[in-house]
């Protein structure tokens, strides 16, 4: 499954994602990533919630994103959520051209059963194919 906050920059929504994280691993023991661009939210998270900063790896697109969280999943059987904040920043392509990219995130997301929530920053109406997953 697929779940996105989607709103404009400074809305809360770095926050939310760390809180459901921080929630999910409490309550249920949720083995999950918390992947973001840089370092600057790590120490708001359980530290027994992997953090990867995505900012070190040369990701270049969707195509390399999606190979990365392959790798992610490949890595952890166990693995039950990913976490994904500055989302476009990692991505780096605009988000009217990832229609194909979250129909493999659908897939994948089912396919692997991970939960994958995604932090989404952007001023413009979301594009037509992420209104369903929008939270």
């Amino acid at each position: 499954m697929i779940s996105i906050l989607f709103g404009s920059k400074g809305s809360g929504k770095s926050r939310r994602l760390i809180t459901m994280a921080n929630e999910a691993h409490e309550q249920k023991g949720e083995n999950s990533v918390f992947i973001d661009y840089d370092d600057d939210r790590m120490y708001m998270l359980d530290r027994n919630i992997r953090y990867i900063n995505a900012g070190e790896f040369i990701i270049d697109g969707p195509k390399m994103f999606s190979g990365f969280l392959s790798g992610i999943a490949a890595s952890d059987f166990d693995l039950q959520a990913v976490y994904i904040n500055s989302f476009m920043k990692i991505v780096k392509h605009p988000i009217e051209s990832l229609s194909l990219m979250f129909s493999f995130l659908a897939e994948f997301s089912d396919r692997m059963n991970i939960n994958l929530v995604i932090s989404i920053s952007s001023e413009e109406e979301p594009p037509e194919f992420l209104r369903p997953f929008i939270i």
